[in-house]
């Protein structure tokens, strides 16, 4: 009588298993990856050629040169990135306020001169015209 050894990986739960977690793997591998070419372009302290080399360096020999490049820059791509963002949402705001405008006096003046001249002509009342005046005041 042959005695037979099951392995682990027979039962096709495991398979699936090993395989989602594979798949996972390079998933993040190539995540990594990509986050590090980012931040070796992003960083505006590095020169020209320190960007080839390390760009060279984690193409050329991906799993060792995204190893080294985390180990001896990885501190400070979070920072980078922080920066990146907060420079984003720098000009975002800037766009934001020079398309809008800011509403100062002058433009509230305005807008109540408007509000008077509309209720005069009897388009609102004055009940609507009161709510309308508080919104531009608290605005």
């Amino acid at each position: 009588m042959e005695s037979t050894v099951n392995l682990a990986y027979d039962y096709p739960l495991l398979g699936a298993f090993w395989t989602i977690m594979w798949i996972f793997l390079w998933v993040m591998w190539f995540f990594l990856l990509f986050r590090v070419v980012v931040d070796i372009f992003r960083d505006d302290g590095l020169s020209g050629w320190a960007k080839t080399g390390w760009l060279v360096f984690a193409l050329v020999l991906p799993f060792l040169g995204v190893f080294v490049y985390v180990v001896a820059r990885g501190k400070d791509m979070g920072r980078r990135e922080q920066d990146h963002v907060r420079a984003k949402l720098r000009e975002t705001d800037q766009y934001v306020r020079d398309t809008v405008g800011t509403a100062g006096p002058a433009d509230e003046a305005e807008q109540l001169a408007k509000l008077s001249e509309i209720r005069a002509k009897g388009d609102i009342t004055d009940e609507e015209y009161r709510r309308a005046k508080e919104m531009v005041l608290h605005h």
